[in-house]
């Protein structure tokens, strides 16, 4: 559908800014009265991650006059196989005052403000209030769900996009002209049936993709040109090379949009997803050990069986002393070949999928299994300093 811009144009260009906006003023679609109109926006970016990172650099050179970043978190080795707005000399620094300057560097006509707290419930709506269009980065469903919430509470539209291995998708939410994130995913998936990138892994240029396409959705948005993805869901098989669209019609039963809205306000979105299911959370409750206790078990000789759950990609990377893979999935089928006169320990790489196999194994009847409080990660913080991280 066609709909008008979202914001005003600014009252002039400088030579300046002419100048370095041309391009895009000789087209008729854009021309002064569009540049005028990203001059006069503010946009934020949630997150300057995988996401972030394209998304920022295109939306600063573009000309959007204000943007604004959240990220709480610092630069990591393992960002920089995709998070292209940080270099090597940014390890350790906050992403938002990385991504800043290189914003600045791409264009320092623009006003960039920070927010470097964690966003959730009781600042999510303070924060965006000032913006006219938020693009979300973030890469987990509690966020996704707050930053839709938010958004629709506040009358704002967004331009959400996700990303997994080699598949992205994208779409336009804005309630006042069609669905929102919630008439499309009603509930998020279970607790531990969906990995994370940091789990499954992720194609660093798949980011370029799936955020280009956001910065050209909200740039459409802000501007009033073309047909935005409003109402249609963009599905993209890097693989293959394939983009298909997906109608999304908006949910008259919707508890956020519909017709009788039961959600007025934010709520408490780790405990609405949840990390580990509550089965999971019973079965580790007095079934938990640490890396540290893992390692004491080894050096005492003591009797048991340790499992790696994590995928056999994962296993070639680093595996823990003494282990047998036995993937989380293939787990149900692969039941008779643990023992159950001792102690079968089980880790995967962060202690969420460990926990989940570990509630398997107890229904099951294996009563002394016991999962790894933070995996292989913990392993390499309380154990083996050296050991690979990923």
């Amino acid at each position: 559908m066609s709909l008008p811009p979202l914001v005003d144009p600014a009252t002039s260009l400088t030579p300046q800014e002419i100048r370095r906006y041309s391009r895009h003023l000789i087209i008729p679609d854009v021309a002064m009265d569009g540049q005028k109109r990203l001059k006069n926006a503010k946009v934020l970016c949630v997150g300057a991650g995988g996401l972030g990172s394209p998304a920022l650099m295109y939306l600063a050179a573009a000309g959007v006059g204000t943007l604004g970043i959240v990220d709480f978190d610092v630069v990591d080795e393992s960002n920089l196989q995709r998070q292209v707005i940080h270099g090597q000399s940014d390890i350790g620094r906050s992403k938002a005052e990385s991504a800043r300057d290189s914003v600045r560097e791409i264009n320092p006509l623009i006003n960039v403000v920070l927010h470097t707290e964690r966003l959730d419930s009781s600042n999510a709506m303070e924060i965006f209030a000032p913006y006219d269009l938020i693009v979300d980065g973030t890469d987990n469903f509690a966020t996704r769900y707050l930053v839709n919430d938010a958004c629709v509470l506040l009358g704002k539209p967004y331009v959400w996009g996700s990303i997994y291995r080699f598949d992205g998708q994208a779409s336009v939410f804005w309630a006042e002209h069609g669905p929102c994130y919630r008439c499309l995913y009603p509930e998020p998936p279970p607790p531990g049936m969906v990995p994370s990138c940091a789990e499954g892994g992720v194609l660093g240029v798949l980011c370029a993709s799936i955020g280009s396409i956001q910065v050209t959705e909200a740039i459409k948005v802000l501007t009033g040109v073309g047909d935005p993805l409003v109402g249609r869901l963009m599905i993209y098989d890097a693989l293959e090379m394939t983009y298909r669209a997906v109608k999304v019609r908006k949910d008259p039963e919707c508890p956020l949009c519909g017709k009788n809205p039961t959600i007025t306000e934010l709520i408490d979105y780790e405990q609405f997803c949840g990390t580990v299911s509550d089965e999971a959370q019973v079965a580790a409750a007095d079934s938990t050990i640490t890396a540290s206790e893992l390692k004491a078990m080894q050096d005492r000789g003591d009797d048991f069986l340790l499992v790696d759950v994590r995928e056999p990609a994962e296993w070639e990377i680093v595996r823990l002393p003494g282990a047998v893979l036995i993937p989380k999935g293939d787990l149900p089928s692969r039941l008779s070949e643990l023992p159950q006169d001792k102690p079968v320990v089980m880790y995967c790489k962060t202690g969420i999928r460990s926990a989940e196999t570990l509630a398997l194994l107890k229904n099951a009847g294996f009563k002394d299994a016991l999962h790894v409080q933070g995996g292989i990660s913990a392993w390499a913080v309380q154990v083996e300093k050296t050991a690979p991280v990923y």
